[in-house]
């Protein structure tokens, strides 16, 4: 059976490139001009979606390797089609890019402490030791996050009419990619993912579904524009499920296709939900 690494890594990579090609050096300095936004969008992404990941998958008591699986995902970064996504929604595109260039940053050095008390915290509960290699997991993720978007950020710098060239086909490609992957999962795993798509699959929507009320929350509370709002509740409700799949695949790393599961179930809920917010909101 073929380890779905081999088509996450070059997704995952592709994915990060795009981002760095729609970056400027700006998008990482807009805290400074438009604080509350970028706080609120970082609170719910960064603090709220790991808590209600650990509240969720405590009360459904869900395996070890699905609760670390379903924590991986609640603390990777935003997923860079949040952009697509926030411009067909009307919302606020600049924050949009800024959220997730910044979450990307910021997980690389959360996603080792969170799933490092993940992984101890099973152990002592359940019996299922999990090894977690940080310093594979940090240079993972510095290869295939930081290394691309900074490759994406040079080449818009050196060859700016190209980059706008290569960033509109990885638009179209992005997404048929991610479908492939889920494809590919599903074909391989599909008897595990059936036999607990009931209480997983339930728990990823409400996963979802609170992440986008908190969004909403945090909105109200910062007294955020309308926009700003939109953007906001999709940047929350949407991960790089991508990422999520490379760190649990990855035979340095977890090296077990289970804790991916929740990861491939969030992408496709992820985006018939968002899809369906943003056909609301634009009524």
């Amino acid at each position: 059976m073929m380890n779905p690494i081999f088509i996450v890594l070059p997704i995952l990579t592709l994915l990060m490139f795009e981002l760095g090609l729609e970056l400027n050096i700006r998008d990482f300095t807009l805290f400074r001009y438009r604080p509350r936004p970028v706080i609120a969008g970082l609170i719910g992404q960064i603090i709220l979606l790991p808590l209600l990941a650990i509240l969720l998958g405590s009360l459904f008591h869900l395996d070890a390797l699905f609760f670390i699986g379903l924590l991986l995902i609640a603390c990777s970064p935003g997923g860079s089609s949040s952009n697509i996504f926030s411009m067909l929604a009307q919302g606020d595109v600049a924050l949009s890019v800024s959220l997730t260039a910044l979450s990307s940053v910021i997980t690389l050095f959360t996603i080792p402490l969170i799933l490092g008390w993940a992984t101890q915290m099973t152990g002592s509960h359940t019996g299922t030791f999990i090894q977690l290699p940080i310093g594979a997991l940090v240079m993972q993720n510095l290869i295939l996050t930081l290394l691309p978007i900074g490759l994406g950020l040079l080449f818009k710098a050196k060859f700016p009419e190209k980059a706008e060239k290569i960033k509109r086909k990885l638009h179209q490609i992005s997404f048929p990619a991610l479908l492939l992957l889920a494809g590919v999962f599903f074909i391989q795993h599909y008897k595990t993912i059936a036999a607990h798509i009931g209480q997983l699959g339930i728990c990823i929507i409400l996963l979802i579904a609170l992440a986008m009320f908190s969004g909403i929350l945090l909105s109200r509370l910062m007294h955020l524009q309308r926009r700003e709002k939109r953007t906001i509740v999709i940047e929350i409700g949407m991960q790089n499920a991508a990422q999520g799949i490379a760190i649990a695949s990855s035979p340095l790393i977890f090296n077990n296709s289970t804790i991916a599961i929740p990861s491939i179930l969030y992408a496709l809920f992820m985006n018939l939900i968002l899809l369906t917010y943003i056909k609301t909101v634009k009524k």
